[in-house]
């Protein structure tokens, strides 16, 4: 199994498979995961859960979520590069920002990828993630948002060199919604300390690992 990368490695470079594992019909890596880096930890966490010894990971840089507009692509090449050493290919990104191009892109080169538009709702599951329409000026972060908080959120968006664009970047927002896929006190006290900075109230919501199990046991399954 791989070792898990610090998240700095998983936001800029992400996660490649090891050799070993890229030999079509032996038994281990016959499906290939596609993530982004932001869901590695949870994904090997259900791997090793469930003992899915076929299935190998790959996970592409985080950071691609700066630059929507570029997933497609780097999904794309990532299964042409692969293609051949698995049997299968699930694509574990949701729409995240590409507003239907990574579906298109899958449906043309007859992958699936995981339902809903972004993390945040197959996390807590896409119909009870519906039913929040009244958030519209909530912010969320995920656990790996909160520990990676500095260079998603406070660094791109210049809030470390001038903290006076807060009020103008997030004064529609009313709250901050963490969405914690693991019971961890550390990380809740850094959610918290993330709505001071950003000036929002502080909402605490355990989602565990949402529709991402369900997806990923379907794909388990079905090989």
């Amino acid at each position: 199994m791989t070792d898990l990368p610090p998240d700095r490695v998983l936001t800029e470079i992400g996660m490649t498979a090891p050799a070993a594992t890229a030999d079509k019909g032996t038994g281990t890596g016959q499906i290939l995961l596609i993530a982004c880096g932001a869901l590695a930890r949870e994904i090997l966490a259900l791997i090793r859960l469930n003992g899915w010894d076929h299935m190998t990971l790959i996970c592409l840089p985080a950071n691609l979520h700066l630059y929507p507009d570029r997933i497609a692509d780097a999904v794309e090449a990532t299964v042409i590069k692969n293609r051949d050493h698995y049997t299968q290919i699930f694509i574990a990104y949701a729409d995240c920002g590409t507003g239907g191009l990574l579906r298109d892109r899958c449906d043309a080169l007859g992958v699936d990828m995981i339902q809903g538009p972004h993390c945040y709702s197959f996390f807590e599951g896409n119909d009870a993630f519906a039913l929040h329409d009244d958030e519209i000026t909530a912010f969320y972060l995920t656990d790996f948002l909160v520990r990676q908080f500095d260079a998603f959120v406070w660094k791109p968006m210049g809030l470390d060199r001038h903290p006076e664009l807060r009020d103008m970047i997030f004064g529609n927002y009313t709250k901050l919604v963490y969405q914690a896929q693991t019971d961890n006190a550390a990380l809740r006290a850094k959610a918290e300390e993330c709505a001071r900075r950003l000036g929002l109230d502080y909402e605490y919501r355990f989602t565990g690992y949402g529709e991402l199990t369900t997806a990923l046991t379907d794909v388990a399954q079905k090989n």
